[in-house]
């Protein structure tokens, strides 16, 4: 197994070679994190105390800059006082993988300290909603205006240079006018999703429509095919593996715009409890939320991969994934 036969260029990997190496990109992340929060020597810029000794202000399992612990030890022994114990230990934003672990069971079974708090898997289920909303209307809207734009040029011309500029505007500057029309709840969180994804799906979904082969609508054409035939029987059919590929990219930009929405005014949803769980500095949970979203966004991909193949079994592309 030579190292060539790894970089051949523009060859692709057998299937065991794709999945250590998928395996890999998940674990190579973790070994570092691993190596961070185990390895002392590595990164410990803190101490936790063990024994505070005779300084006034340690406590027993206090993190103390090292710099600080370090020069009241000093202080102790040069005053002939009990020197105070700890060890390395990374901040508190940076719990270790155990810990992390840990808080993605507890996270489940454990009640909300707030008497008004929600449980995770109730904040998780109501982002899932907003997200679904949002990726509903902005399709809705953007695919049949972007599969127009991409047949006729005169649809194009009109909506495009519109939307070229409307694109680059940020979505979460809307914020503030969204409440002011759509109030506090959930409609200004969809509304930003929307916002934020429909701009890029009409002309992403242009693009792909272009991209058809141009003699199929020639040869339609030719035979005398009526413009709704064509779009209903040549256009949509043939870029349909396509169109679908490009739905399952941008609802991944959805969830991206999820966690700016959820932060307008409202007191729901994954980042509410993200945001509650960073107030009380219960940072292993703010770890295990985020990982619960990368696992449900990626899970649902693979399930929307898994269906495609079903779904478009001519489409070679969709079978490799």
């Amino acid at each position: 197994m030579s190292l060539e036969s790894w970089f051949a260029v523009r060859r692709e990997l057998s299937p065991r070679r794709q999945k250590l190496l998928g395996l890999g990109s998940f674990l190579l992340p973790l070994l570092i994190w691993c190596v961070v929060s185990y390895v002392p020597f590595v990164w410990h810029p803190m101490v936790l105390v063990n024994k505070p000794g005779d300084v006034d202000y340690f406590q027993v399992d206090m993190l103390v800059d090292k710099a600080s612990f370090k020069e009241e030890s000093a202080n102790m022994q040069a005053a002939g006082k009990v020197i105070p114990e700890g060890k390395p230990a990374n901040p508190i934003y940076l719990p270790a993988p155990h810990e992390v672990a840990k808080a993605l069971y507890t996270g489940f079974t454990t009640a909300p300290e707030q008497r008004d708090g929600k449980w995770l898997h109730e904040s998780l289920w109501h982002s899932i909603q907003v997200i679904f909303w949002g990726f509903f209307i902005s399709s809705l809207i953007g695919v049949p205006i972007g599969i127009l734009c991409g047949t006729y040029s005169a649809v194009s011309r009109l909506n495009e240079p519109f939307i070229e500029f409307f694109r680059y505007l940020p979505a979460p500057a809307f914020g503030a006018l969204a409440v002011a029309i759509l109030g506090i709840y959930d409609g200004p969180k969809i509304a930003i999703i929307v916002i934020g994804t429909l701009f890029q799906q009409i002309l992403i979904i242009a693009n792909t429509t272009r991209k058809l082969d141009y003699s199929l609508l020639e040869a339609a054409l030719t035979l005398g095919t009526s413009k709704f035939k064509l779009m209903m029987h040549v256009i949509i059919p043939g870029i349909l593996p396509e169109l679908y590929r490009d739905q399952r990219i941008l609802l991944g930009w959805a969830w991206t715009y999820l966690i700016v929405a959820e932060l307008i005014g409202t007191s729901s949803g994954i980042t509410w409890f993200i945001t509650q769980q960073a107030r009380y500095q219960h940072f292993d949970n703010v770890y295990a939320a985020i990982i619960i979203i990368g696992v449900i966004g990626l899970g649902g991909d693979l399930i929307l991969a898994w269906l495609g193949k079903h779904l478009f079994p001519w489409d070679r592309p969709a079978n490799k994934e």
